[in-house]
């Protein structure tokens, strides 16, 4: 069995697609099978997968609201082959946003997210899902597919803000739509060590969050901010740069946490 998690956290720009396109190709890497749902209309993941999301013949869109099933609409990202960091993509495109307005005139609108995941559910090992930064009806879909939310997140006041919101907004929907949801980890990146006020930051995260930060620190990386315009994760761009090899070693803690759940 699949399991299904969802990149997520409210406030934008802390590396949600950074850190799905790179997690997968290092889980990839560690040899688990893995599919990226990416969630977005700006189809961000989907680029920085190798994937032309201009050119896909059916899209995450298209699963949503037509129903077109997972194994038609998937894509393998075949330019990290090379590297061994293949995985799945179900892609989007603007097409996407559209289906905010028609699914909410759908019959189990916020769950067929989780119904199309099913159909593949033994194929994989982890579904990633890179979610948008609003609480949205996509966004609702993801947390109704998933086992657990990894929450990236900068050691700086404003992320502890926008923390609250997102931990309030997983109560909710594991007490109102989805028993399963729970935090798995709290992801610390673009983390600089030579500043005061992130490593404060960072310790009070362990404290008050204990094990659920998990122990793998992804450095600010300039190679990883570069990828995305190459179209290759950063793991597969430069395998031994600081911010690659610590996505890998992070791939690696989320294998052993999953056996250990």
């Amino acid at each position: 069995m699949a399991h299904i998690f969802c990149v997520a956290n409210q406030k934008g720009g802390v590396g949600k697609t950074t850190t799905s396109v790179n997690l997968a190709a290092g889980l990839a890497k560690v040899g688990q099978r893995v599919l990226l749902v990416d969630l977005d209309p700006q189809g961000n993941a989907t680029m920085g997968s190798g994937v032309d999301k201009r050119a896909l013949e059916s899209s995450l869109y298209e699963v949503l609201v037509d129903g077109v099933p997972i194994t038609e609409a998937r894509v393998r990202a075949e330019r990290l082959a090379e590297s061994g960091c293949a995985y799945d993509v179900l892609g989007a495109n603007r097409e996407l946003a559209g289906a905010e307005v028609e699914l909410v005139q759908l019959d189990q609108r916020e769950k067929r997210l989780k119904h199309a995941l099913a159909a593949v559910d033994a194929e994989y090992d982890f579904v990633l899902i890179d979610c948008p930064p609003s609480l949205s009806m996509l966004t609702l879909n993801g947390l109704c597919s998933a086992h657990g939310v990894i929450v990236p997140m900068q050691c700086e006041y404003f992320a502890l803000e926008g923390l609250t919101d997102l931990v309030n907004t997983i109560k909710q929907v594991h007490a109102n739509l989805n028993k399963d949801l729970q935090i798995i980890g709290l992801l610390r990146v673009m983390f600089d060590p030579r500043i005061t006020l992130q490593q404060q930051v960072s310790e009070q995260l362990k404290d008050h969050f204990g094990d659920k930060v998990f122990n793998t620190v992804i450095p600010r990386n300039v190679r990883l901010a570069e990828a995305p315009s190459y179209g290759l994760p950063g793991v597969v761009f430069d395998p031994q740069a600081k911010g690659s090899l610590a996505f890998v070693e992070f791939a690696r803690e989320m294998v052993q946490r999953i056996k250990r759940l």
